[in-house]
């Protein structure tokens, strides 16, 4: 648990790394968009010279893509301490989840494989939006 922790540490800084050049992108800084092209896989033959909505849309699927990551890694450590090592005694606290009184090795499951599709969608629609710049043997 102590290695996803650590993962899930290194999502929030890529998360923050990734917030910064969209900001600084948009207020006019060359390089931070160079960055952000070159982070989200964005292929085209004419330069980009200033953020567009294809970019935008692209950085913010991959911000919504790390999100959906580190929420699936909270349930892990969480669901899989709770379950597997030893109860949190969270009973009555206010930041208790829901999920959590009921949670046993098959609901966690179930839950895994919710975001696991939903992370998959993203991925699949970025793949989409990316799709006129990239080689049709690619898609």
């Amino acid at each position: 648990y102590l290695g996803l922790i650590v993962a899930q540490g290194v999502y929030v800084v890529h998360f923050l790394v990734e917030l910064l050049h969209l900001v600084e992108a948009a207020f006019g800084n060359k390089d931070a968009l160079q960055a952000l092209i070159a982070s989200i896989g964005y292929k085209t033959t004419a330069p980009v010279g200033s953020l567009n909505e294809t970019v935008i849309m692209l950085v913010v699927l991959a911000l919504i893509d790390v999100v959906m990551i580190s929420n699936l890694l909270i349930m892990v450590i969480v669901g899989g301490y709770e379950t597997f090592v030893s109860r949190m005694d969270l009973e009555g606290h206010q930041d208790q989840p829901e999920w959590l009184s009921h949670v046993n090795a098959s609901v966690l499951k179930v839950k895994l494989a919710t975001a696991i599709i939903g992370i998959s969608s993203i991925h699949l629609l970025k793949t989409f939006i990316n799709a006129d710049p990239m080689y049709s043997a690619l898609i």
